[in-house]
């Protein structure tokens, strides 16, 4: 599926090849997309659709009057009026797609109920926020939200509210990380864009114990970033935190400063070994801290990961060229110069797939066009929050966080003269 996949992507980027190879692929793609389940192999329609993205994403707009009349509509329906979550979530990264390359098309597009395209993408964001389906039908649709907001904006009007609510709805029940990644990240996304409407928009709403859903948002989001994986989710998620704690601070606002989350958990050092049973009669304690310190603490220790990765990475790069002259200095004849040259090889090779020679937060997703695209990416995220750490050591309030960090993060800051 892989190399299909490949090829694919090479054929769709060749204009030559663009009209032949969608005459024959896409109502093929169609069909299954439209097929009765029991009448097509088991996971078919989730790979046609997945096939379907990668034409979409690969080709250059305008796209056809295929994709847009025919295969956009079937991916709609189909991600609509199914309960497989395979089928679901890559139905919401197809239409990801379709809203990145081909929004205005999208929008112009009606089915014959005067429905458009944007309706569609609702309605299937609504599906993936649905209450009542597994939760790991959203695993990504904090993705495609954000590509809705960033393209559509304003234009979203009660549907973003709509949105909001339906992902407050689900962060309730979501257990795994990677779906609660998934939706806090949306939020993370909107501090960046829509910082002020966002935080009037929360404290409008209660939360599941009855305070303004702006308190349990920050408590989930809070308790679970230093777990983000990705390298351009952390990114977003570590700027997000560091926009938020300026905000608080310039604006003196009490409705961060009011809010109290987990600190640190609390010990008992003459409890000894911590049995099931004594965890059972002594439940977990932590600490309780303000917000923006919580946030501060946080952005401290995104820094302390980045430094570490760097390190890291720079110690990896210095072994390999300390390799690389050893095998140099070895050589003696034109025979051991073609050994070594297969030794270089492989060792570029392992080098290659070395965890250190990767960026912080990397994973296997993040070749994806949106985030790409997205300046934040590119930010040096190490210069970044050093810079940010030192700008903000240097305000009045610094005094009073400074009481709260402990032994590890002011050896942290020492690191960059703090």
């Amino acid at each position: 599926a892989s190399l299909a996949q490949d090829i694919f992507k090479e054929l769709a980027q060749i204009e030559t090849c663009q009209d032949a190879m969608q005459m024959r692929l896409i109502p093929t793609l169609v069909s299954i997309m439209q097929a009765p389940v029991d009448k097509i192999p088991a996971g078919l329609c989730a790979t046609s659709i997945d096939i379907l993205t990668t034409v979409v994403r690969n080709t250059k707009p305008p796209l056809s009057d295929l994709l847009i009349f025919q295969a956009f509509p079937a991916v709609a329906q189909c991600s609509l009026h199914t309960d497989d979550n395979a089928t679901m979530q890559n139905g919401g990264e197809c239409l990801r797609a379709y809203i990145s390359v081909a929004l205005e098309q999208i929008a112009q597009w009606h089915d014959e109920q005067g429905h458009n395209g944007l309706w569609y993408v609702m309605q299937v964001v609504s599906q993936l926020l649905d209450p009542r389906t597994s939760e790991f039908t959203a695993a990504f649709v904090g993705r495609l939200v954000s590509t809705l907001i960033s393209k559509v904006g304003s234009e979203l009007g009660e549907n973003l509210d709509q949105i909001l609510r339906a992902i407050l709805s689900k962060m309730q029940q979501a257990e795994t990380l990677t779906v609660m990644q998934s939706l806090i990240m949306v939020f993370a996304h909107l501090v960046h864009s829509q910082l002020e409407p966002l935080l009037e928009f929360l404290c409008s709403l209660p939360g599941p114990t009855g305070k303004p859903a702006l308190e349990f948002v920050m408590s989930e989001w809070m308790s679970r970033q230093h777990l983000f994986y990705g390298q351009y989710e952390g990114k977003v998620s570590s700027v997000a935190l560091c926009k938020l704690l300026q905000y608080g601070i310039n604006t003196d606002d009490k409705r961060l400063q009011d809010i109290r989350v987990k600190g640190e958990e609390i010990f008992n050092m003459e409890e000894g070994i911590r049995t099931r049973s004594k965890a059972a009669k002594n439940p977990e304690r932590w600490t309780n801290i303000p917000l923006l310190v919580k946030i501060l603490k946080l952005i401290i220790n995104e820094l302390s990961n980045a430094i570490e990765a760097n390190a890291s990475r720079q110690t990896a790069a210095e072994w390999s060229q300390d390799e690389s002259n050893d095998m140099w200095e070895d050589q003696e004849d034109e025979e051991e110069e073609e050994n070594e040259g297969l030794t270089g090889q492989l060792l570029s090779d392992i080098l290659a797939t070395n965890k250190y020679d990767e960026d912080y937060y990397e994973d296997d997703d993040d070749d994806d066009p949106d985030a790409l695209k997205d300046p934040l990416y590119q930010i040096d995220l190490q210069a970044y929050l050093t810079q940010f750490l030192c700008q903000f050591a240097q305000q009045p309030c610094y005094a009073m966080f400074s009481d709260h960090l402990n032994e590890n993060e002011r050896r942290v800051l020492q690191t960059i003269g703090i």
